[in-house]
């Protein structure tokens, strides 16, 4: 997400989203994303073209709402999109400060069909006795960790480790931030890695990243294997 400021031009979402947290503006903003990721597809598929998986990031104060799990499947009912090209991105911080409550709502939306991912894996407690409780499909490593992989032995190994992890576990693996060559061979030589970040592209809008995708082939440019 981005903001088109008048006077600052385009922000970031470091510069509007802790603001947003602290109160029920994130929600709205989650809801918005939620629904025009679901519009996206929706149009895709209703134009009999091939539709890509999107993921979404959803906000601790936005999955929390008693009513989140009944606003995905009417997001995905009203505009007739199949829940497996649906990810939901929550970090791994969320699930550990409520994991009986969190994991029950997992457990739905899962029978939703909707696929999950822990976002931003690494930073929180990394407490790996939850990922086997949890319906999980993916994990994404931070991009702290992946760019310093070719610099500082410590993270090298820090990613290695999890990769291996995800794979015993049978988890799809993101690596966020690869912004260099280095980074993506390093990946490349330690598993099966989906790569994001800008050595493959910067962010742009919805519309104009999926026409971009589709024009290439059928291959999202801000992920690799």
């Amino acid at each position: 997400m981005r903001w088109q400021h008048p006077q600052k031009g385009l922000l970031s979402p470091g510069y509007f989203v802790p603001i947003a947290e602290e109160s029920n503006l994130i929600v709205d903003l989650g809801r918005w994303v939620l629904t025009n990721a679901c519009r996206l597809l929706g149009n895709r598929i209703e134009q009999g073209l091939n539709a890509l998986p999107l993921a979404v990031n959803i906000s601790p104060r936005h999955f929390r709402q008693s009513d989140f799990v009944n606003e995905v499947a009417d997001c995905l009912q009203r505009y007739r999109v199949p829940a497996h090209y649906l990810t939901l991105e929550v970090t791994e911080s969320l699930v550990i400060d409520d994991l009986e409550v969190m994991r029950e709502k997992m457990f739905a939306l899962r029978q939703l069909g909707v696929r999950l991912s822990i976002d931003d894996f690494g930073t929180g407690y990394s407490a790996l006795s939850y990922l086997k409780r949890l319906p999980i499909d993916e994990i994404k490593i931070d991009q702290s960790f992946v760019q310093g992989v070719t610099r500082d032995k410590e993270d090298a190994a820090l990613v290695e480790v999890i990769i291996a992890v995800a794979e015993k576990l049978d988890l799809d693996v993101v690596a966020e931030g690869v912004e260099t060559q280095e980074q993506a061979d390093f990946l490349k030589r330690h598993g099966q890695v989906l790569h994001q970040g800008y050595l493959y592209c910067k962010p742009m809008p919805g519309d104009i990243w999926y026409a971009t995708c589709f024009d290439a082939g059928d291959t999202a440019p801000i992920m690799s294997r």
